[in-house]
């Protein structure tokens, strides 16, 4: 009998944290999975400085939801919100000898465009594209050492294992990927907890990342959905979008739907999680309680892929 591989993701936000352990398979199953309110003030999302201001509060949370979960595993993949870190599309004209090397050119190449030393940084990157000019693209995602040290040294407190930690928008995509990896030039609009995120693929490469906080209000969220398209339109001015893929809370799902269509003159296809997963038999969720999920499914995937 063949053991299914499982995995246990976190999708930690301002407003509160989620857990799921996902078991793996051509369609993948939420076996279980939950999510927790954090008290008001508990977190505040920043790219310089340590987020959670009641270390006390976050741990104990930490562990009411791992608790309610009734699993023994604690190595965990972690996602943390776009908003506490920073994403760079960058074009280097020789690819590395090791992953070493890389992180010292992407470091030099970096130091002197940020607006913060690059040596107060953790720093990953991954090749996106290997040209046959020896040219490399890459995303590098970058975090302050004070943030992402804060986040490992609570979850380890709460007697969790941090294995990976990743932006939410990369996590989404993950979930949605074996539907967005069809379309080779495509784009994938996400409104989640305030968030607009952006991301634009060429010839199945990434090619455009753009994130926004606090743009709840429909004419802010309008004018960054539409910015995101003309801004990649002028730089890219060959490169036209071919499909546009979007993600909303249910609630929200067909008003940003028609949304996004306006911004970007065409006619988006709206995800649905539901044709994306399964549940388990005794987790019965609803569409919004199975979309609250969403963060810590993508990175519980992370692990399994």
């Amino acid at each position: 009998m063949l053991m299914t591989r499982t995995a246990l993701g976190l999708e930690i936000s301002a407003g509160g944290l989620s857990f799921a352990m996902v078991s793996g398979g051509k369609t993948p199953k939420v076996e279980t999975g939950l999510s927790l309110p954090f008290a008001p003030g508990m977190l505040t999302l920043s790219r310089r400085e340590p987020n959670v201001n009641d270390p006390n509060g976050f741990v104990t949370a930490l562990r009411e939801g791992h608790l309610r979960l009734l699993t023994r595993e604690r190595s965990v993949s972690v996602s943390l919100p776009d908003a506490v870190g920073r994403v760079v599309l960058l074009d280097l004209e020789a690819r590395f000898r090791s992953r070493e090397e890389g992180l010292e050119v992407i470091r030099w190449k970096l130091k002197k465009s940020l607006p913060f030393d690059i040596g107060t940084v953790h720093l990953d990157y991954q090749t996106l594209e290997e040209k046959e000019s020896g040219a490399v693209s890459l995303l590098v995602s970058l975090v302050s050492r004070a943030v992402v040290t804060q986040y490992e040294e609570l979850l380890i407190q709460a007697g969790l294992e941090p294995k990976q930690i990743d932006f939410t928008s990369f996590n989404f995509y993950r979930l949605f990927a074996p539907r967005l990896d069809i379309s080779d030039d495509g784009a994938f609009v996400t409104f989640y907890q305030g968030a607009m995120t952006v991301l634009i693929f060429h010839a199945g490469v990434l090619s455009f990342y753009r994130t926004k906080e606090g743009v709840g209000e429909v004419q802010n969220l309008y004018r960054e959905v539409n910015s995101s398209f003309l801004v990649y339109g002028d730089r890219f001015p060959g490169q036209a979008v071919g499909e546009v893929f979007c993600m909303a809370a249910p609630a929200d799902a067909e008003s940003f739907r028609a949304l996004v269509a306006e911004a970007s003159g065409l006619e988006p296809v709206l995800l649905d999680m539901e044709r994306m997963v399964q549940q388990g038999p005794a987790l019965g969720l609803d569409r919004p309680a199975l979309h609250g999920l969403a963060g810590s499914i993508g990175a519980a995937l992370r692990s399994l892929s």
